[in-house]
């Protein structure tokens, strides 16, 4: 009787365990096709790329909320790297450990490698094609579009105060007609906001 008791613990928990790697394992490949997603359907970089990913794991995956959201951009503009694989990386490991990161890495990049490596393999034929060119002048207004409405949608989660309002006027000024270089004015911001919003003063 006690062997059998025994046997059917060890097979209960065997069982868990199995449920537990193939619930582990289907998450892991949501995020990869979730990231090849973002990568396949995105043109004009890191910064086109932050609505979908938003889309896709805040409002419908409900991985992250808002607020992990404004700080994973952040984090990721502040470190070397393409702001796009910055963001696989962190976001992966941050919802699944170092696999999660390998994996939405991989996912974000392979269709752009995908893309190159067919589109170097003809050259000539895509240089030469009318439809081709107007295809990309038709997705260049697009990808303004949708930079300009991701900056508006996180405007207005960051923009709580009318002093965090003069320092993004300033920023976007100094980028735009001063010709700053973006890692001085982010450094330049961090210190600022550092300097005046003491974490006992933060909302």
């Amino acid at each position: 009787m006690a062997q059998k008791t025994c046997s059917d613990a060890v097979s209960a928990a065997s069982e868990h365990l199995s449920s537990l790697a193939w619930e582990r394992l289907l998450k892991l490949l949501t995020m990869f096709a979730t990231f090849f997603k973002v990568g396949a359907f995105t043109f004009g970089g890191g910064y086109a790329m932050i609505p979908l990913i938003k889309a896709e794991l805040v409002e419908q995956k409900q991985w992250l909320d808002e607020d992990e959201f404004l700080e994973t951009i952040g984090i990721t503009q502040s470190v070397p790297g393409a702001v796009a694989v910055n963001m696989a990386v962190y976001l992966g490991y941050k919802v699944s450990g170092s696999a999660g990161a390998l994996l939405c890495a991989a996912g974000v990049i392979l269709p752009s490698f995908i893309i190159i490596l067919i589109i170097a393999a003809s050259f000539a034929a895509f240089q030469s094609s009318e439809h081709v060119v107007n295809l990309l002048r038709g997705i260049r207004p697009a990808v303004v579009v949708l930079i300009f409405s991701s900056a508006a949608s996180l405007s207005q989660k960051v923009i709580t105060r009318p002093l965090i309002g003069v320092f993004a006027t300033v920023g976007l000024a100094a980028l735009v007609f001063g010709g700053a270089h973006p890692i001085a004015v982010l450094v330049i911001g961090g210190a600022l906001g550092a300097f005046l919003f003491p974490p006992e003063r933060c909302e």
